[in-house]
């Protein structure tokens, strides 16, 4: 559904909840429901959320850079680093399976903290270990960790961000994972593997202790019952003297009419009322996955090698080009955010602080910016399946090896750009709160076994034939653009709210 397409039984009993209790809905902050700029509070609290992302990122970056030294120290083969490199993606999908429970039971900030502390020990394994078996316990053991921190993360920093800053907020989540990747890369082509691993422990402790200063999940902290402490939290995040009375309502009357309802098992998502939010959830992230993201991410060194091309150089323009779109981003939110405290932000909107910020998430949407970067995914496969088709044949073999450069660039670049962020901002905002829980695990963990399937068969594929894998990854993309045209939605501008009584209608005239 479309933004005018929102009228629904539960929304207009929440509207009319609030007006009978406010008088006029609370005046023209209250009508934009929660729409505001970003405190301190919000920007700290994301902050600290986001040195979970980066300590996500650090996690998948580790294996391409050190896979060599790796091998050589522990005489490990091609099939037993495999194993290494993949085993993450098992523990995520165990991390996965629990995360919508933890994050439901201990709340958001918990779940961070409690995800950390698997971190850490996996880190601290790593970089102590002598034999094959203690380095995949350690990788599981991180897997388990970033597996509940790619839910619960983007699930926090959607709700407590107003809506009209919630998705270029969110978007943080996937630059600080970007982030984590790039430097890793980068820095792991200098040090050596075990003090990579000593300085992956960082942003875990980084996130730990920021927690004891930042609010819980207002909407989460309703939902348990709280309602006192979900509007304290609220006020501190919307700031002192902001009225937060709109807000709050709509967010204890969503949470007091989902609460007629039992909350929702992974089997009950399966009914045909939440049909379009499980396709368009689960659908986003098989067709990220299968994209062969993970491929390229944990093997990019031995990619541009097999092109012909320095592994070193490739990677280090893959992370620049990496950094440079996400920072773009970055930048163009914050400017937003900033100047929006100003009252000039319709000023941002049109005259954009860089080309990227024409397409930023919440000036743009989501559904163009998706279709955008998955355009560009497939276009950066293409060509670096012609390149190793042209090296097959040994034709143009000078140039060939740009071709498989510029693949991998444009494709970084572009799935940075969209296709990395955007599936989990609308995975944070499509499902109902009364199932958020178990569809986080379910959506996280068919991500996470599409990342292992893509992360232990990348190395096989490649040998069965270089230029059909990236022939196969780049139709996948193509895929990905019709399907966003087709089925996703758009949620520029709306409630968390509007867009779950939109798509799920849950109450019955």
């Amino acid at each position: 559904m479309e933004g005018d397409q929102t009228s629904s039984p539960l929304l207009a009993k929440v509207s009319t909840k609030v007006h009978d209790r406010d008088g006029v809905g609370g005046g023209e902050e209250g009508q934009n429901g929660g729409g505001s700029s970003a405190t301190s509070v919000v920007m700290i609290s994301t902050l600290v959320a986001v040195s979970g992302s980066y300590a996500f990122g650090t996690a998948i970056g580790f294996s391409s850079p050190t896979q060599s030294a790796i091998m050589d120290d522990l005489a490990l083969s091609v099939a037993e680093f495999s194993l290494f490199g993949s085993i993450l993606t098992i523990g995520a999908m165990v991390g996965a399976i629990m995360s919508g429970k933890v994050a439901d039971y201990i709340g958001r900030r918990g779940a961070m903290g409690f995800a950390e502390i698997f971190c850490v020990m996996g880190w601290i394994a790593v970089a102590f270990s002598k034999v094959a078996w203690l380095l995949d316990l350690g990788r599981l053991s991180l897997g388990y960790g970033i597996g509940l921190i790619s839910y619960v993360v983007p699930v926090y920093i959607a709700e407590i961000t107003p809506k009209n800053l919630r998705g270029g907020f969110t978007t943080v989540h996937q630059l600080m994972i970007c982030l984590g990747v790039s430097l890793t890369f980068v820095i792991g082509c200098f040090i050596s593997w075990r003090v990579l691993a000593w300085i992956g422990l960082i942003p875990c402790l980084v996130q730990i202790i920021g927690l004891f200063f930042i609010p819980e999940s207002p909407r989460w902290l309703a939902k348990i019952g709280r309602g006192g402490e979900s509007e304290a939290a609220l006020q501190r995040l919307r700031g002192e003297n902001v009225d937060i009375s709109y807000e709050a309502a709509e967010i204890r009357d969503y949470t007091e009419t989902l609460q007629q309802h039992s909350e929702g098992s992974i089997l009950s998502l399966f009914q045909w009322k939440y049909a379009h939010s499980l396709i368009v959830g689960v659908g986003l992230m098989v067709l990220q996955q299968f994209g062969g993201v993970n491929g390229i991410a944990f093997y990019a060194t031995s990619i541009f090698l097999s092109a012909g091309f320095s592994g070193r150089v490739g990677t280090i323009a893959m992370v620049f080009v990496q950094v440079n779109y996400r920072s773009s981003l970055l930048l163009d939110a914050v400017l937003c955010s900033i100047l929006s405290c100003n009252g000039i932000d319709s000023y941002v909107q049109q005259v954009p602080m860089t080309i990227l910020g024409t397409v930023l998430m919440d000036i743009s949407g989501r559904r163009p910016l998706l279709m955008i970067s998955a355009a560009g995914t497939c276009l950066g496969c293409f060509l670096a399946a012609l390149s190793f088709l042209l090296q097959g044949l040994e034709t143009l073999t000078d140039i060939s090896p740009f071709f498989a450069l510029s693949g991998v660039l444009i494709y970084t670049g572009s799935f940075s750009l969209g296709m990395g962020g955007i599936p989990w901002v609308i995975m944070s905002e499509v499902f109902p709160i009364n199932m958020k829980g178990s569809a986080g695990s379910l959506v996280t963990l068919i991500n996470w076994l599409g990342s292992w399937i893509i992360s232990y068969a990348f190395n096989f594929l490649m040998t069965w034939s270089s230029a059909g894998t990236f022939f196969i990854f780049s139709s996948i993309c193509g895929i990905t653009v019709l399907f966003v045209a087709k089925l996703v939605p758009e949620t520029k501008g709306r409630t968390l709210e509007e867009i779950q009584a939109s798509m799920n209608p849950i109450v019955k005239q």
